[in-house]
Formats: structure tokens, sequence, C-alpha cells
């Protein structure tokens, strides 16, 4: 075990001592490498830099009270970077070789995964890039897929909290038929100003409308959304929404509670009638919103008159932390141990 303060880690950048890579050539995935470099060695003309024919990832590790270490339902990060992958014209990264990559890396850095105890965890980042080069716009013929991981803190500073977020009509994360169903680098560049301001503004993160009628709820900055009323967990339905796997738990988790799920359209007045909302992914599981403010009408949507987290996102988010910790059942078999 590394000689680290896990209990100040942010959620930032760790070194840890290697990474695992596999090279796509010739029409097929060659063998794992194992490898200490911290760079990649790519050709400036590489599809990734001028054209963004890159995708990534998120997952975690989580170091469990009976000393094993779990990885939480990677079978769906697969999945979604192979949707991904069709979206973009990239090779398919196969399911087998994905998780054995997961399991190889976490296992050659288990040092750096943190205690049960400070609430930390090992963050998982599978990125593919397009490596060949090209002047024209085509997909790249060479493809690198490499994964490394580093330990992080929580997401938010206050951990599972409520935060304020602002709803911003200047920015649009996606466009409807565009990749926001797709995880890659370039939706996150299109967030980053809208982000900028709502910080700047004293907010947590920004929340947007849907891009073609700036009607109905969309997604919160770089998470998912949700919200509870009458025993109803509801989230967004848009094509511009990229799928949580967080969010897609949780909806699991509210029907095995007895709550009713919808996935539909939210308009933005509907915020008024929910008991309870947060914002759900990878980085913080849940973060449950106080209020939302809509500064062009002067509105405030308000969803914690005390700030702190609601009943049912408190037990959705135990129970789900339950699950990945291995200390509650886990009927769907979404864990996987890689540690014994």
């Amino acid at each position: 075990m590394k000689n680290i303060d896990w209990g100040s880690l942010s959620f930032g950048y760790v070194p840890t001592d290697y990474n695992v890579r596999c090279y796509y050539r010739d029409g097929q995935w060659g063998e794992i490498e194992v490898c200490s470099d911290e760079y990649i060695k790519m050709h400036m003309a590489a599809t990734c830099l001028h054209y963004g024919q890159e995708a990534f990832e998120g997952l975690k590790a989580y170091r469990c009270p009976d000393g094993k270490v779990r990885v939480f339902r990677m079978d769906e990060n697969a999945a979604r970077l192979q949707s991904t992958c069709r979206g973009i014209l990239m090779p398919e990264v196969p399911t087998e070789l994905f998780e054995d990559m997961v399991k190889k890396v976490v296992r050659l850095n288990q040092e750096y995964i943190p205690t049960y105890e400070s609430g930390a965890t090992l963050y998982i980042r599978p990125l593919l890039v397009g490596m060949s080069a090209q002047v024209g716009v085509h997909p790249a013929s060479e493809y690198l897929f490499m994964i490394f991981v580093t330990p992080v803190g929580p997401y938010f500073k206050g951990g599972f909290s409520t935060n304020p977020y602002v709803i911003i009509r200047d920015y649009d994360r996606a466009a409807p038929l565009g990749t926001g169903c797709y995880k890659v680098g370039g939706n996150y560049a299109a967030s980053m100003k809208a982000n900028s301001i709502a910080h700047e503004k004293g907010y947590a993160c920004e929340f947007y409308l849907d891009a073609k009628e700036k009607k109905y709820m969309d997604e919160c900055g770089a998470a998912n959304f949700f919200g509870i009323k009458n025993n109803t967990y509801v989230t967004p339905k848009s094509s511009s929404i990229l799928p949580s796997i967080t969010n897609k738990s949780l909806m699991q988790l509210a029907e095995d509670f007895g709550m009713t799920v919808e996935r539909r359209h939210i308009p933005e007045e509907e915020l008024e009638t929910f008991e309870e909302a947060g914002a759900c992914g990878t980085a913080a599981v849940i973060s449950p919103i106080s209020y939302i403010d809509d500064l062009d009408t002067g509105k405030r949507y308000t969803f914690s008159t005390d700030g702190k987290p609601g009943p049912i996102s408190t037990r959705l988010y135990n129970h789900l932390r339950g699950i990945q910790y291995g200390t509650e059942e886990d009927k769907h078999g979404w864990t996987k141990v890689v540690i014994e």
C-alpha cells in the first residue's frame, strides 16, 4: 500500500506505476502490453488530434471491507464504448478484451487502491484514440486502446451533500442528432464555457435544456438528472443525453424499492413538483441538488430547504454504494471481484 493520505485526495490525477495498452492494426487487435510510460507517442496528423476521433469511459475499483477489490458493471462500460465506436467509426473493443485490461491494470496498481475507510476509490479511465496520420476527414486505420488508473477522492468537495445548479440557455452541450449519446471528448469541450459561467456565478454546475426547443430538462453538467415525486423516479429521455450506467442502476434500484420509474421528457415547469432532485454519474454517484435557478426568468426550484439530501436519494445512494463495496446484496450481479 502506497504512503498516500487517501482522505485528502481530490478528484484529480495521481501518477500510478502502470497502464495497459492494445493496438488495432491491419484490421485486428493485438496483444495487451504493460507500460510504465505516462505519455503516448503519436503522429502530429493523428485523427484523434484533428477530427476528434477518440472515446473514453470511466469506472471505479473499490477496496471493500471484506478485503476484496470489486469493479462495478464493467460490462456496461464496454457496451457503451462499443456504441460510441459504432457512432464515430472506430473498431469496437471486444468486451473480453476490455474486461481483461481492466482487471490487469487494477491488479498491477493495487497498491494505489485507497482503503475502504477513506471513502476514496481507484478511478479507471479507458481511452480509445485514432492514431494513423490523416489530413482528409476519414476514419483512422490504426487505433490505440489504453487504460490508466488513478486514486481519487469525492467529485464534489462536500461528498454526498446538496449543491445548487443553474440553467444555462446560451450554450448547448450537444445537438439532438449529434454525439451527445456517445462518450467523446468533444461533448465535454462543448460544456466547459457554460460550466465556467456557472462556477463564476457561485453554482456547482450548469444545467442544459434541450437544444431544439429549450423547453425540456436535458443533462446537468456531465451527469444525468433525476427527480423524485409521488414515489416515482423520473429521468429525462433524449437522444442527446449520454446513457449513464449509474442512472441505469438507480432506476433498477428504484424499481426494487417498489417505486415507479419514468424515462420521458421533463418540461422545466415540472421541476416545481419534484420533492427531491439529483445529478448522477460514476464520479459522484449521486449529487443531490438543493435548488436550480433559472436566471432568465428569476425562478428558483427548491428541492431541499434544510440543505440536506432527501430520504429517497439517500436510500438509493447508500444502497448503490453498499453494492459497490460488497456490504449489500448484489442480486443483479453488477460487481466483479478482481482481487480476492
